[in-house]
């Protein structure tokens, strides 16, 4: 039996596309509390009527938030209990929240997770990549500029890193990561997990980027991003720069990297992060 406390601001996840995914601690609280907050309430309120919930409901919302921040932490002083949630999965997770969440602690206000679906995790632990470790981005800038900028700064990150991306974004970001980060490098696209068109694709940059490329539905819906991190898995001699220089006068990189590693018999993708290094540094 699920005990509301009353007073309480209740962080309630709720299911990121399966509507079975929901727990019963999740559904007993939005059903025992006084209000829910919502990102969106005509896209929340379908969930509630789905599990039968008529509670009381009012927008939480980035346009709002700083603005009703102050009388919801007062409605919680009075002794109502509150739940948060996002349009689906985590609260606060490139989602609203983050100042009521700030403001109610400071003011002494307890803050309950109710934890459950985060496309996050659902994404990380089906990749493959390794899952020990990681880094949390978010959306990437939506220009290009900023996008290289943010992806730069990953170049030797040694952890799997994980971005949200927008659809119509898609391909130009995954070219992008190519470019900055190495086309060799794994990584796989997480799409529209938990619902009826969920994807995986999976390989290095480059392939993924030629896989996208010929198929326009991966340009659609909620889509997760993972690229393994950074390693040097040996010294480039420079001899090797050297020939490899030489060859970038002529050849686009991914070409003259694989004609360096047959020539030195090393691993091509070390000499490709190589070259994506010297060119970063060049810029």
């Amino acid at each position: 039996m699920n005990q509301i406390e009353k007073g309480c601001l209740y962080l309630v996840s709720t299911p990121i596309g399966n509507l079975a995914d929901i727990t019963y601690r999740a559904e007993e609280t939005l059903k025992t509390v006084d209000a829910v907050g919502a990102e969106d309430t005509r896209h929340s309120k379908k969930l509630l009527q789905h599990l039968g919930i008529d509670t009381p409901m009012f927008a939480l919302h980035e346009h709002n938030e700083k603005q009703k921040t102050e009388s919801i932490i007062q409605r919680l002083k009075l002794g109502e209990a509150i739940a948060l949630i996002s349009d689906a999965g985590t609260p606060l997770i490139s989602d609203p929240g983050f100042t009521l969440v700030r403001d109610a602690r400071k003011a002494g206000v307890r803050v309950i997770p109710v934890p459950g679906a985060s496309s996050i995790l659902a994404a990380l632990i089906c990749s493959g990549l390794p899952a020990d470790r990681f880094v949390f981005e978010g959306f990437l800038p939506s220009k290009k500029t900023g996008r290289k900028k943010l992806l730069l700064s990953f170049e030797r990150e040694k952890r799997t890193v994980v971005f949200f991306e927008a659809p119509h974004r898609l391909l130009e970001s995954l070219k992008d990561c190519s470019e900055i980060l190495g086309g060799f490098r794994d990584a796989v696209v997480c799409r529209e997990l938990t619902k009826t068109w969920e994807t995986f694709i999976d390989g290095s940059l480059d392939e993924i980027v030629e896989k996208v490329s010929a198929d326009a539905n991966q340009c659609k819906g909620e889509i997760v991003i993972i690229v393994s991190g950074y390693k040097q898995e040996m010294q480039i001699d420079e001899e090797v720069l050297k020939m490899l220089d030489l060859l970038l006068e002529a050849l686009p990189l991914k070409k003259a990297a694989v004609i360096v590693a047959k020539f030195f018999g090393i691993n091509k993708n070390t000499v490709y992060q190589a070259g994506i290094d010297r060119k970063n540094h060049t810029q």
